[in-house]
């Protein structure tokens, strides 16, 4: 019944393209930067006895990271694909759970911090802080994680043209929708910390598969997908700063949000 539901509560571009594009988004996506450890240790008072959630976790890429700092996990994910890369992991200390937001298979109470990255855009409702508020215990943390590119970045800023026309309804962070459910009675007003971060390797690794690995381009049909790959590689080929580059610096601010339940 948790998967009948969970499915019903997922956007299309979500369900579709992170089925057909796990794999590249694993390769494609960005880590962390190092001082995002101290902010999960410190603000969020993640630690060994901790027990967090992350919520939208995909393959798994900050789920491993939470796990660095001793607590113990549930990676809660919808898509079969993605949810599969977190059980391929093997963490001792992370269990990965077929649930949405808004319906987290946890009892009442029974977490020090939820988590989410890259994800709450996805799912920024009421309805969704609720139930954050429904499994955190009183005095939990609710994090909110973006790897956000730096677009004053003339080739960053490209890359957005290419993909923007396709994105259809699916949500995005720089729309800021996912600040609408705030301020929300059951937590306290949301903080903000910045941090810079870059992605450094070949341009397929983090320029194409990242770019392929967005849900509205991965869940486009091959003809069309086919077309925005061609249109990438052909920015890379012919811009000075990534033209025949082995390596390339891809620029992002990392935002990361927090709150308290009350």
């Amino acid at each position: 019944m948790v998967m009948e539901n969970t499915k019903n509560a997922v956007h299309k571009a979500a369900q579709q393209g992170f089925e057909k594009e796990a794999q590249a988004y694993a390769r494609g996506r960005p880590d962390y930067p190092a001082a995002l450890s101290a902010w999960l240790a410190q603000t969020l008072g993640l630690g060994l006895g901790r027990q967090v959630a992350d919520v939208g976790a995909g393959t798994g890429k900050f789920t491993a990271l939470l796990a660095t700092t001793g607590a113990t996990v549930v990676g809660v994910e919808p898509v079969d694909a993605m949810r599969a890369k977190i059980e391929a992991l093997q963490l001792p200390t992370v269990r990965a759970v077929a649930g949405t937001a808004q319906a987290i298979p946890l009892p009442p109470g029974t977490l020090d911090a939820v988590v989410c990255a890259q994800a709450f855009h996805w799912f920024a409702t009421n309805e969704a802080l609720d139930e954050f508020h429904r499994v955190l215990r009183p005095g939990g943390k609710l994090g909110l994680v973006w790897n956000v590119r730096d677009e004053s970045v003339d080739w960053v800023a490209e890359l957005t043209a290419i993909i923007t026309p396709y994105e259809g309804d699916a949500p995005r962070f720089y729309k800021g929708d996912w600040r609408k459910p705030f301020p929300h009675p059951g937590f306290s007003p949301l903080a903000e910390t910045r941090l810079p971060h870059e992605h450094v390797g070949p341009p397929q690794q983090v320029i194409v598969d990242r770019f392929m690995s967005v849900s509205f381009i991965a869940a486009l049909p091959d003809a069309e997908r086919a077309q925005v790959r061609a249109q990438i590689e052909a920015l890379i080929a012919r811009h000075p700063a990534l033209r025949g580059q082995d390596t390339v610096r891809f620029p992002y601010t990392t935002l990361a949000c927090h709150c308290e339940r009350v």
